[in-house]
This record gives structure tokens, sequence and C-alpha cells, in this order.
């Protein structure tokens, strides 16, 4: 039986959201150990997206792993495929989750510079009411929810500490954005996962 630090999470009270969040999870090693081993041995990329026509290069590195390739801003990931070390992770956040997936995306943010905008994971192949769980390694960052239309309900800024988990479940995808912002004060580098279920395009 895992032997997990923290086994029910704290449930978030957020309107049109369902949010658990763990400050510390087991993994099995330290998180600052488990950080770069994923630096050192993932073949990270940083993708071209297209947002509103026009393309970026993403301000962060990435890699996709898992079952099925996955589309989101006009790429296409084509899956690498599973390690030890990520299929152990995927087990232990599964039974905090009481949810399975077959993917995950890793983004390396290799100091403040870095950043993820303002999005929400809505896209088709992840279902209605998709799971999203989010283990993060490395610096704290602070995790901003915004709802799309409460215009009266307050910006969310969340701290991710090394080893914590959040997930994000139900109607959330639908009503909130999510993102990570640049900052000027920090030069560590910071490495989330985020674990989900990719089901085929129809």
């Amino acid at each position: 039986m895992l032997d997990l630090i923290q086994r029910e999470g704290e449930v978030l009270p957020l309107v049109d959201a369902e949010l658990c969040y763990w400050s510390q999870v087991e993994l099995g090693s330290r998180p600052d150990q488990l950080l770069q081993d994923l630096i050192d041995t993932t073949d990270w990329c940083q993708e071209t997206i297209t947002v509103y026509g026009k393309p970026y290069l993403q301000p962060r590195l990435s890699a996709w792993f898992g079952n099925c390739s996955y589309r989101y801003s006009g790429i296409t990931l084509t899956p690498n495929p599973w390690t030890p070390t990520l299929l152990k992770l995927k087990h232990q956040v599964e039974v905090l989750a009481k949810h399975e997936f077959n993917s995950v995306l890793l983004n390396y943010y290799r100091d403040g510079n870095d950043s993820m905008g303002m999005h929400s994971d809505d896209e088709r192949e992840l279902g209605p009411e998709p799971v999203i769980a989010s283990l993060s390694l490395g610096v704290t960052r602070h995790f901003t929810m915004r709802h799309k239309s409460r215009k009266d309900l307050q910006t969310l800024k969340l701290p991710l500490d090394s080893g914590s988990l959040l997930i994000m479940r139900g109607q959330t995808q639908r009503h909130w954005r999510h993102g990570i912002s640049k900052s000027k004060q920090i030069s560590e580098p910071r490495i989330n996962l985020t674990f989900r279920k990719v089901f085929a395009s129809t």
C-alpha cells in the first residue's frame, strides 16, 4: 500500500469548479532528485503554437508522454513512450485522484522568464469534464485562475510548492482559465507534470 503523506486532499472552495490540493505527496524520491532526473533525461522541445492566427514560440520547454497524440493551439504532440519514473508517478497520482490517466504533459520552466498563458484544458479529446492532475517539482510558482465570465469573482493565486499536487475536475475547465505568470525574482527551475486522459478523436 502506498505510504502517502496526505491521503485526502484539501478541497478548495471555488465557484463553478472542483479543486483538490495536496501540499505534499510522497513520490518515492525527493522532489529535487526527481526534478534533476527529469531535466537531464527528458528530450525537451520548444513548440511553436498559433494564437489568433499568429505563430509564437512557447515561453518554456515541454515533452509529451502517453498512449496517444494530443492537439492544442495548432500543434499536434506525438507521444514519447512511458518511462519507469513517469509510470511510477502516474500510478501514485492515480491513487490520490481516484482516476486513470493515459498521458502526461511535462512543462519545464527554466527560470522566472518562462511562463504559461491563461488558458483552459478544454480540448474535445479530453471529454466534457476532464480530470487534470498537476504535480509540481522545483521552485514554487504561483498558479493563477480567473473565471471566464464572472468578473465579480476574485482571481485565485495558489502557490504550488515542490511535491504538491492539484487536481481539477468537473466544470473547472468550462468556467475557468489558468496560467503561470513570469517572475523576474525567480532564477531556479520548475517542472510541472499534468496527467490527463485523452480520448480518441471521432
